[in-house]
């Protein structure tokens, strides 16, 4: 997330910043639960996963699991990696459905060859730019952290890492240690000529190069001008998606979107869209 007193990464190592207050803020803050949701939905959208097939995916920097929350509620498995404890803890208190794991991504990922369908990040990757000590070198950090990602995914899988570059030349950096450990894909960014709304998808593909997504465009000024709102009490899940039921209408029609949007065949929506039907005997 971004700081209006600067950027996170320039003031300490992730493990220090992430601490109890701001955990308790991705608990808390309605504004940043409906950011975190987005992301998390478009980064599971530029997957492109097989439909209705569950898949055991990675979630890198899962933090107080709401992007974790996401893939659960789109019938996914998912195991959760971060090097806060706080943040992790936080994830307890939910009760969120995946596995979770306190490591540095900058030292790799300690899984088995093959073992994700597939891979998540929520603004992560770029604390990896950052040197917090004299042994910390980004390149060495950055190869390290791809080439043990490009090995735990199963071939032609992707990982879909959103992320919030400083400047070109940290987004060059990225991409080219990327590239360096054997990834194709490219950047995509959504709404690129909105100061607020713009974001960064580094789409890699583990497999033969394949066609790179197109950003999204279009942005409401509704979008833009929310603001932050607290409250006392834990906000679901469910209440951060405005109430969605799963298989209610509103899902559907939102998850049909999505599928339009990535270019695939949708039957029409219709009065009869997402009714429930009567069981056949």
């Amino acid at each position: 997330m971004w700081c209006r007193r600067g950027r996170p990464e320039l003031r300490g190592p992730p493990e220090l910043y992430y601490d109890q207050n701001e955990a308790r803020k991705y608990v808390r803050n309605s504004r940043m639960i409906d950011i975190q949701t987005k992301m998390a939905g478009r980064a599971l959208e530029l997957l492109d996963l097989p439909e209705d097939q569950p898949c055991y995916l990675l979630d890198i920097g899962c933090g107080t699991g709401l992007s974790g929350d996401y893939l659960s509620d789109e019938g996914h498995y998912w195991v959760g990696i971060d090097i806060s404890p706080a943040m992790l803890d936080a994830a307890l208190d939910r009760d969120t459905e995946g596995d979770l794991l306190l490591g540095d991504m900058g030292q790799g990922i300690p899984f088995k060859p093959g073992s994700f369908d597939g891979c998540i990040s929520i603004s992560a990757v770029q604390w990896l730019c950052n040197a917090n000590k004299k042994s910390d070198i980004p390149a060495k950090r950055l190869y390290c952290f791809f080439s043990s990602l490009y090995s735990v995914l199963v071939r032609g899988a992707r990982a879909v890492l959103q992320l919030y570059p400083e400047n070109s030349e940290q987004l060059e950096l990225i991409t080219t240690q990327a590239i360096k450990a054997g990834f194709t894909g490219g950047v995509v960014v959504d709404y690129p000529n909105s100061a607020k709304a713009k974001k960064f998808y580094l789409c890699l593909f583990s497999g033969p190069s394949t066609f790179l997504p197109q950003g999204l465009n279009e942005v409401t000024d509704e979008e833009e001008a929310k603001e932050s709102t607290f409250t006392n009490a834990r906000v679901r899940y469910k209440t951060a998606r405005r109430g969605m039921v799963r298989k209610s209408r509103e899902w559907v029609l939102e998850k049909k979107s999505r599928r339009r949007r990535q270019g695939r065949e949708v039957r029409p929506d219709t009065k009869y869209t997402g009714r429930n039907r009567k069981p056949r005997f």
